[in-house]
């Protein structure tokens, strides 16, 4: 049974269409009506389950108004799934402001998971770090897409973007450009789709593999960029050192690396625990 006046906000396949799940299904055929990014893709979805419903349209462009129409229906008692083109509506899609005016309302949203482009790239990429931070779309335009990742560019993260294929060339030549030709770089092409395609390597590699092949200059991309290296933090430069030791012969421990921690810069942990040692192999007398 599904819930009266409540918003079913479900994932679908970003390519497969198998790739569905059965909870999402029962959605599907249940609700009194489905809000689709665009009908006709919709549909093609549906028809392939052989599912019939009432479908109106939800976009970018008229997502506000729509929004309306939704609560209306809503008010009526009536339940609505709202789906994109792929994936999880509201991440990359629209979504998020007709659920921000569903929640306000007091009416339930109720999220029905699957497909994620990002995640599903993740999880296939081998990459050993374990956190990441998903960036999404970057600005069509040079100037600005090469200012948000200069704003990147001391993340130690990785991170996840989304491209099309029209600005793939000159996206991977401005990473190479702000992050150098030696970050890593995966790139998670038409996934789910038959031509799937992830590639591994560093920015100048990938975008020599790129240019070399205008097929793999199509379709739908994730982007899986190696975060910045962390300084190794344990070793103490040898002017840290000297300075510690000359302190730590006129004042107390704490008072000393107090004062060589904002004189050089260098980790305070490691600085406390060299003044220790010096400290327990008797130095200084």
């Amino acid at each position: 049974m599904l819930e009266k006046s409540a918003l079913y906000v479900v994932a679908t396949p970003i390519g497969n269409l198998s790739d569905i799940s059965l909870r999402a299904l029962d959605v599907l055929a249940k609700v009194d009506v489905v809000a689709a990014e665009h009908i006709q893709n919709s549909r093609h979805l549906l028809a392939a389950h052989s599912i019939t419903a009432k479908l109106i349209s939800l976009h970018q462009h008229n997502e506000t108004a729509v929004a309306d129409k939704i609560s209306a229906i809503l008010d009526s008692g009536k339940s609505v799934a709202l789906v994109t083109d792929a994936g999880t509506p509201g991440i990359s899609d629209p979504g998020a402001i007709l659920v921000k005016r569903v929640r306000a309302q007091g009416y339930p949203v109720i999220p029905v998971p699957g497909a994620n482009a990002a995640i599903c790239a993740l999880s296939a990429a081998g990459i050993m770090d374990p956190h990441f931070l998903f960036y999404g779309f970057l600005p069509a335009k040079t100037g600005l897409r090469k200012s948000e990742l200069t704003a990147l560019k001391s993340q130690h993260c990785t991170l996840i973007f989304y491209e099309a294929p029209h600005r793939i060339l000159e996206c991977v030549a401005d990473m190479m450009d702000i992050f150098g030709s030696q970050r890593q770089l995966t790139i998670a092409r038409e996934l789910t789709k038959l031509f799937e395609t992830i590639h591994a390597g560093t920015l100048e590699e990938t975008l020599a593999w790129l240019q070399a092949d205008s097929n793999q200059q199509k379709g739908e991309f994730v982007l899986l960029l190696s975060g910045a290296e962390i300084s190794d933090k344990s070793e103490i430069s040898e002017q840290a050192r000297h300075t510690l030791k000359c302190l730590l012969a006129e004042l107390p421990l704490k008072q000393a690396v107090k004062l060589v921690t904002e004189i050089t810069g260098e980790n305070r942990n490691t600085l406390y625990q060299l003044a220790l040692d010096l400290k327990s192999t008797g130095y200084p007398e």
